[in-house]
């Protein structure tokens, strides 16, 4: 029996789909999380809106910061497919990191990516402008998640998924993306965004970020 094999069965537990791991401020879990399959959503409330901080799939893990200082959960974390994760309480988690160097660097490693992430993320939700905000969020999941197909930069997403990510309501998401659409900037289905042309989509974010400094010239 591999290692994985036995931190599986010794920690391992399965998870349907709309599961609500912890709730933000929940000060009772402590436990860390590690996908074995599956993918979780990590949420946050900004006044009566909920923004998508990250969704995390196969191999990654969630939940850390409250089993590191013990403090209440800063986010919500739903599960979003059946999941299979390894549920790791706090004692297990503090010697494992005492105990294993890989460990240890894959977990100081990770997090510093993660606080970059949320250095950007803070600069996104301080653009006040919420269609600067909407393209600037289609900007960053063109660098991070997209792929060439379609004619353009591709990646799944639906206008509910790109409104709970840019932290603005529905409609003015269908506004914005309707706008791209006719001057052929996007395309979109149902569940699929393809970036047409990234050089006109800059362009475009830049006219809108000036506008929101300087406002209407003329």
């Amino acid at each position: 029996m591999s290692a994985e094999d036995i931190l599986l069965k010794k920690y391992g537990r399965d998870f349907v789909k709309g599961t609500i791991l912890f709730d933000e401020g929940d000060s009772s879990s402590k436990e860390m999380y590690v996908i074995h399959s599956g993918k979780v959503k990590i949420s946050k409330k900004l006044g009566d809106q909920e923004t998508v901080l990250a969704h995390f799939g196969k191999g990654e893990f969630f939940g850390e910061m409250a089993t590191l200082n013990d403090k209440p959960r800063s986010a919500t974390a739903e599960v979003v497919e059946d999941s299979t994760l390894l549920v790791i309480d706090p004692k297990t988690f503090e010697d494992m990191v005492k105990n294993n160097s890989d460990v240890s660097f894959r977990m100081i490693k990770k997090l510093a990516d993660r606080l970059d992430e949320t250095d950007k993320k803070i600069e996104l939700l301080m653009i006040k402008d919420g269609n600067s905000r909407v393209i600037h969020t289609i900007e960053r999941l063109c660098e991070t998640e997209g792929k060439q197909q379609n004619g353009g930069i591709s990646f799944p997403l639906t206008i509910e998924g790109l409104s709970s990510r840019a932290g603005v309501r529905v409609q003015m998401v269908q506004d914005i993306v309707e706008k791209l659409e006719k001057t052929k900037i996007l395309s979109v289905s149902p569940d699929m965004f393809t970036v047409l042309n990234t050089e006109k989509l800059k362009q475009f974010l830049e006219f809108l970020i000036l506008k929101e400094e300087f406002g209407d010239l003329g």
